[in-house]
């Protein structure tokens, strides 16, 4: 097949409007193109009222070493790749052990899902519970208040993603196209087909929980072995080397290959991998607060006389403004049409996150506004300093929000104003258990305060409004990634000082978000095949 790449068609072309540029591209008659499909398609809106599509296809014609030696110097006309997945190792027969996979969220589910598929039986060991009993744990808190420790928005089947706004895109380089395995097993598991085309994809919570529900299925019915509410508390090593592990019951598992794949809230995992001297160093990541608009204002902003366009969605965006204090200001996770989420997991603390439902539906657009912080500018020590950083503003936050986890709010007009927030304007927050009107200067570090002040003006220069006096600021985000990295091999993807342990995903510091952690997971799960094959 042939792949055709900067297929411009405008935003309400015809349905036969993609077959006929295709034709007019190649220069051969309609009978000569014999089919077609969407490998890709984007949105440019840099012209708000000019909008279109931009496609890349993979299309099938009758002559086509012909047409390749006509365009042979168009970069955008070339053979289509194979995007297939090829599976780097099959278990024999007589296999005798089994590798171990601790968490089940992108990393460690897509981890178990290969080398369940390559025959290797894994065994699954989450913490948390299985994603509708979670979903319970997880609305106690937002409806209620009440925290599960072990059960929440961070814990359990599906991982953090689940509560999320189920992102799939990624800017991380893929010459393998194992971001395309990760795709198809959504759809397999009753994700839309679009999200194998659009280039930004998103699922949304609730269909992400009978996916996850599907593949955990897949896996079983292939000899893996799932256990849920099973800690691992202990990692058994004796010369550099891993041979099991210790749950939390006190039971012991023998493995020699070891998936770690536990999430950036593992904070307990964390202080034991310390413990036992497994290397890890503490790293960058951000802070900041929750910003909600109503999703009209951005739609106007980004769309145009198009905003409201069913073909276009909610729209979303992205901003980055460089402080004169020297900081980054930048919008994370971004969610158009959602809600603000409680997304604590520890007791004492207060945490917010952004979700959205497929149908991105919802009055108000909300996006974090974080500042990036180093470990060697802002939170010295060991490797776990990070994680102590995170635990000092989140228990501010608890604090600030009345110590029942609410949440800290301050209209956008009184934080650029530097008083407190009395009561609400037009925009009403979505975050629950409920939001504690204040004043968020103490609520996180001088400079970030500064560089946030600075920046919100800024972006109101890109998205006409952003700086709106009632748009409503909730705190804290502190979980943007892993406040560290449990450093590995890059060739056997394996911890640099404990053979058999295979550090995966974003809590080991590799990825960022559901789709870059899935294909570490599929790495990762790759180099334990092979590395089972040769013993």
């Amino acid at each position: 097949m042939l792949r055709l790449t900067e297929i411009k068609l405008p935003l309400g072309h015809p349905e036969g409007g993609i077959k006929s540029a295709i034709v007019k591209r190649l220069g051969i008659p309609a009978d000569d193109m014999l089919c077609y499909r969407i490998f890709k398609r984007g949105v440019d809106a840099r012209k708000r009222n000019n909008i279109q599509f931009i496609y890349t296809l993979e299309v099938s014609v009758r002559d086509e070493v012909s047409i390749l030696e006509r365009f042979k110097n168009d970069p955008h006309i070339t053979v289509a790749p194979d995007t297939r997945y090829h599976f780097v190792a099959q278990a024999p027969q007589n296999l005798t052990s089994r590798p171990v996979v601790i968490g089940m969220g992108p990393a460690g589910l897509f981890a178990g899902l290969i080398l369940a598929q390559s025959g290797f039986r894994p065994l699954i060991l989450e913490r948390g519970k299985a994603v509708r009993e979670r979903t319970k744990d997880t609305f106690g808190l937002w409806r209620q208040g009440v925290l599960n420790p072990e059960s929440n928005v961070q814990f359990g089947e599906g991982g953090a993603g689940t509560f999320s706004d189920g992102k799939l895109y990624s800017q991380i380089k893929d010459p393998r196209y194992l971001s395309r395995k990760v795709l198809e097993e959504f759809v397999k598991a009753g994700a839309p087909e679009e999200i194998l085309y659009e280039s930004h994809p998103h699922i949304g919570t609730f269909r992400l929980v009978g996916m996850v529900e599907k593949m955990r299925e897949t896996i079983l019915s292939l000899g893996g072995e799932i256990r849920f509410q099973s800690r691992v508390d202990d990692i058994e090593i004796a010369d550099g080397k891993v041979y099991g592990v210790i749950l939390g019951s006190g039971e012991r598992l023998a493995t020699d290959h070891l998936v770690l794949a536990v999430g950036h809230s593992a904070r307990d995992t964390f202080e034991m991998l310390h413990k036992r001297g497994i290397f890890i160093e503490a790293k960058p990541f951000s802070i900041g607060f929750r910003i909600e608009h109503p999703q009209s204002l951005i739609d106007r902003a980004r769309h145009g006389k198009n905003a409201g366009n069913p073909l276009l969605g909610a729209a979303d965006y992205k901003l980055v403004h460089h402080a004169s204090n020297g900081r980054s200001v930048y919008s994370f996770c971004m969610c158009p049409g959602g809600t603000v989420v409680a997304a604590a997991s520890e007791a004492g603390c207060v945490v917010t996150n952004g979700m959205s439902q497929y149908s991105r539906n919802e009055r108000n657009a909300n996006s974090g506004i974080v500042v990036g912080i180093t470990p060697e500018q802002d939170y010295p020590g060991d490797a776990l300093a990070g994680v102590e950083f995170q635990r000092r503003w989140e228990s501010r936050a608890y604090e600030l929000g009345g110590s029942n986890y609410q949440a800290p709010a301050q209209l956008v007009g009184d934080f650029l104003a530097g008083k407190a927030s009395t009561k609400f304007g037009g925009v009403l927050p979505s975050y629950t258990p409920g939001v504690r009107l204040t004043d968020l200067s103490g609520a996180l570090p001088d400079y970030a305060i500064a560089a946030i002040r600075e920046a919100l003006p800024a972006f109101a220069k890109q998205i006409k409004g952003f700086d709106l006096a009632d748009a409503v600021l909730t705190g804290v985000e502190t979980r943007t990634s892993s406040p560290l990295r449990i450093k590995r091999n890059d060739d056997n993807l394996q911890s640099i000082n404990t053979r058999g342990l295979y550090p995966t995903g974003e809590g080991a510091g590799y990825a960022g978000g559901i789709l870059s952690s899935a294909v570490d997971g599929i790495r990762v799960a790759e180099a334990v095949a092979l590395s089972m094959m040769r013993q």
